[in-house]
């Protein structure tokens, strides 16, 4: 692996000059980053910053949390940073890579440290927390300031975060005050029929329930059912419920910063949305970017996997497909959701809303 300059002038020109060197993993125990090197291609073509990204070819090194913080003294933003935060399975790797279309847009999608930073915070108040509240908000920070460089053509930049990540958006938005956030999401019956739909629906749901019922438990009614006991459209509810309280405490703190979309919404009238983000976040992009946005090639691909045909009536006929051949676990979901708002008030808000 390529190791960046030894001293420490020239790493911190390196690590502060552009996104080439990016910050791919953190190791809270060995107090250590792992930056490997990118190209803008690198980025524009990933779906998800994670380990996918690797391979025997890429170039890295794992480098000291001090000789970041180090390199990192006095350096200011280079470029505006916002995020997009969601539910899950609503679009929002789609809307990403529409943004990186509209010029001088920077997309960064699901970047592990963001992961691991939002299961640092979760332990914070317990004994066995490696980092104190103040070490979060200094790595944070480092996170958020390495984000926001780019390329030379880059205006700014936009961090898609991983869904499940979303819980530490007012974290995020309280570090920058400058930062906007979109949150995308579906009501909770479409909700239920995407997730369903899944062929790996089975193993998302189950391994990120115990996370999710942990965060209803602070933020709602405690969970008395177990994991164990709750069918596939019960966990897929729980997960709605779980994501769009989410949602609701951070528009709730952060007010006109962040801007709600429903995907069915984002879809059913593409042009007005990309404008009505595009003003959201301040970017300016060329008039033949809306007008033909609804004609991108990216509307006709799976947007995770581009190498796949799925457009929006592909998406239509496969959450029909979903309709008739798991209506028994919606309709648990939706029983789940209507029982569980019996319980609590919030819950109930928002699934009225």
């Amino acid at each position: 692996m390529n190791q960046p300059p030894a001293t420490p002038e020239s790493f911190s020109a390196q690590l502060t000059a552009d996104p080439t060197w990016f910050p791919h993993k953190l190791e809270f125990a060995s107090e250590r980053m792992l930056l490997v090197k990118l190209a803008a291609d690198d980025y524009a073509r990933a779906s998800f910053l994670d380990d996918r990204i690797v391979t025997p070819q890429t170039q890295g090194s794992w480098v000291s949390f001090d000789q970041v913080t180090a390199a990192l003294t006095g350096v200011q933003p280079t470029n505006p940073l916002h995020f997009i935060f969601h539910a899950g399975h609503v679009g929002s790797t789609l809307l990403s890579r529409l943004l990186g279309e509209a010029g001088g847009v920077l997309a960064i999608r699901e970047p592990l440290p963001l992961r691991s930073l939002a299961e640092a915070h979760d332990r914070l108040n317990e004994v066995d927390s490696l980092l104190s509240p103040t070490g979060f908000r200094a790595q944070l920070g480092e996170q958020m300031l390495l984000w926001s460089r780019g390329f030379a053509d880059t205006r700014a930049v936009v961090v898609k975060a991983t869904s499940s990540a979303a819980r530490l958006a007012p974290d995020l938005l309280a570090q920058r005050q400058t930062a906007r956030a979109i949150y995308l999401s579906l009501k909770l019956e479409p909700y239920l029929a995407t997730l369903l739909a899944g062929e790996n629906s089975p193993v998302d749901l189950r391994g990120f329930a115990g996370e999710r019922m942990r965060r209803l438990g602070r933020m709602a009614t405690p969970l008395q059912q177990p994991a164990h006991a709750m069918s596939l459209g019960e966990l897929a509810a729980m997960a709605w419920v779980a994501e769009k309280l989410t949602q609701k405490r951070l528009t709730q703190s952060a007010g006109a910063r962040v801007l709600e979309l429903d995907f069915d919404v984002l879809l059913g009238g593409i042009e007005g949305a990309l404008r009505e983000v595009c003003a959201h976040f301040n970017l300016t992009a060329p008039e033949g970017y809306f007008s033909q946005v609804s004609a991108s090639p990216l509307l006709a691909r799976y947007a995770k996997a581009p190498e796949h045909p799925y457009s929006p009536r592909d998406r239509a006929e496969i959450l029909a497909s979903a309709r008739t051949t798991m209506a028994g676990e919606i309709r648990k979901g939706l029983s789940w959701a209507e029982n569980t708002a019996r319980q609590s008030n919030e819950v109930a808000a928002i699934l009225s809303g």
